[in-house]
């Protein structure tokens, strides 16, 4: 614990829980990516559609983890910060079975009401039938898919760096060998990229389990699986869905806001969201690894506000934006020069890569501005403070994001749906710069306080 989170350097520090948690982002990229391009190999548009349609409420089943991840992940690095191991353990405890517990549930809900998600998401009679078939079986895997999410968060929290990279790897690993027997040799198309992904999540789940038991049996409080560690009380509880609900409803308004976009891209027909799905696909790489830095940095920054550390604190987010913004603009370039040949590897005709080469040159406009937004939102999840980071989350995807969308298409068509995203990525970095610099500020003399008193 205190080697990774004590470590003397700032910017090592940084990296030792960066770069695990870029990786892990990666192999999730990666997964995705062979998705896409497995499935792409069927030249069917309207499945790579279908495919493209489900993200979101993929998207959204994996929030539901985040009340109990990201709302776990953020208390416990704070009560450890306080040097409260056995409360930390505690609410580790009970966070995994409550996962367990909203997975059932979802399970359940997704199975009865399959068709009416299907069209929710913007499918067609073109489409529709894919989609189904895709949705059924992530709603089968919603229980390892919320334990798996949830556990990478929790893992991190502790200072488990590497079993949370490993099992995130494992299940990524595991989700990419099986899309190439569903897909191509079995040809079950969505139906069997939908399955390989939730068998993935269900191998990372069963080794995050197997991790939490062998270090149960060595007597390591922080990691505690038995039912009679469970003991949830309800200041616990309210801490941890305070911080977990405003953390999951920034995935869920995001998911609702790409609802919005998919439905006005499908207006423009299932070529236009295929074409749209592979530039985004593209687009997460840089998306996701700016996630993984932000995640990866968040339970670091937290502990150093538990143990009342202002300056390593403000260091660590200095550092952390400047590599984001680096690592963003190095994406921008790369994919303003290659848009197209970068296309070209999961599409096949050339209206197709024309069109989606195109679509990302917009799209990577605002991979530097992620750097400042998600690690602020970071930020202040670290800090418990939730109700900013959804604040952030509002703005993005309701005030500013929708109306955009609905705007821009209406001057510019299809090209102003795709611009929605750069331009309000623009302006909200810029509001969070000004709101980080102000709360920073309230935070160090919060700290300054608890650390006299």
């Amino acid at each position: 614990m205190a080697s990774v989170f004590e470590e003397k350097s700032v910017s090592k520090a940084i990296l030792r829980v960066g770069l695990p948690a870029m990786l892990g982002q990666l192999t999730t990229l990666i997964y995705n990516m062979a998705d896409t391009f497995f499935v792409s190999l069927t030249q069917e548009p309207s499945m790579i559609a279908a495919v493209t349609l489900c993200t979101p409420i993929l998207l959204i089943i994996m929030s539901i983890a985040c009340v109990f991840g990201m709302g776990g992940a953020s208390l416990i690095a704070r009560l450890l910060g306080e040097g409260k191991k056995n409360d930390a353990g505690a609410t580790l405890n009970f966070c995994v079975y409550a996962m367990a517990l909203a997975g059932i549930i979802t399970l359940a809900l997704g199975l009865i009401f399959l068709p009416a998600f299907a069209r929710i998401s913007g499918a067609d009679a073109e489409n529709i039938g894919y989609t189904c078939d895709y949705l059924r079986y992530i709603f089968l895997g919603a229980p390892f898919i919320m334990l798996s999410n949830g556990f990478v968060h929790l893992f991190r929290s502790v200072g488990r760096i590497k079993e949370s990279t490993v099992g995130l790897i494992l299940g990524n690993g595991v989700n990419i060998v099986l899309d190439y027997v569903f897909i191509l040799p079995l040809q079950w198309g969505a139906a069997g990229a939908a399955l390989a992904t939730s068998i993935g999540f269900v191998c990372s789940s069963v080794y995050y389990l197997l991790c939490m038991a062998r270090e149960e049996r060595k007597g390591n409080p922080l990691l505690p699986l038995s039912p009679r560690a469970f003991a949830p009380t309800f200041d616990m509880v309210r801490k941890v869905v305070s911080i977990g609900i405003p953390g999951a409803l920034i995935t869920v308004l995001m998911s609702v806001a790409n609802i919005v976009l998919n439905n006005y891209i499908a207006i423009y027909g299932s070529n236009a969201v295929a074409s749209y799905g592979i530039a985004y696909k593209i687009d997460m790489i840089p998306i996701l690894l700016l996630v993984g830095l932000s995640q990866g940095v968040a339970p670091l920054i937290g502990y150093c506000y538990g143990a009342n550390q202002a300056r390593r604190m403000s260091e660590t987010m200095r550092f952390s934006i400047l590599y984001g913004i680096l690592l963003g603009a190095a994406f921008t370039a790369l994919f303003l020069l290659a848009g197209r040949q970068l296309s070209a590897i999961f599409l096949h005709e050339e209206a197709l890569i024309r069109q989606a080469g195109d679509f990302l040159k917009i799209l990577c406009l605002s991979a530097p501005m992620l750097a400042v937004i998600n690690m602020v939102t970071s930020y202040f999840q670290a800090l418990g403070k939730a109700l900013y980071s959804l604040t952030i989350t509002v703005l993005r995807n309701a005030v500013l994001f929708i109306p955009s969308v609905i705007l821009l298409n209406r001057f510019w068509g299809l090209s102003g749906i795709i611009a929605a995203q750069p331009v309000v990525e623009t302006l909200l970095a810029v509001l969070c710069a000004a709101l980080y610099a102000r709360q920073s500020r309230l935070g160090r003399s919060a700290l300054a306080i608890n650390t006299a008193s």
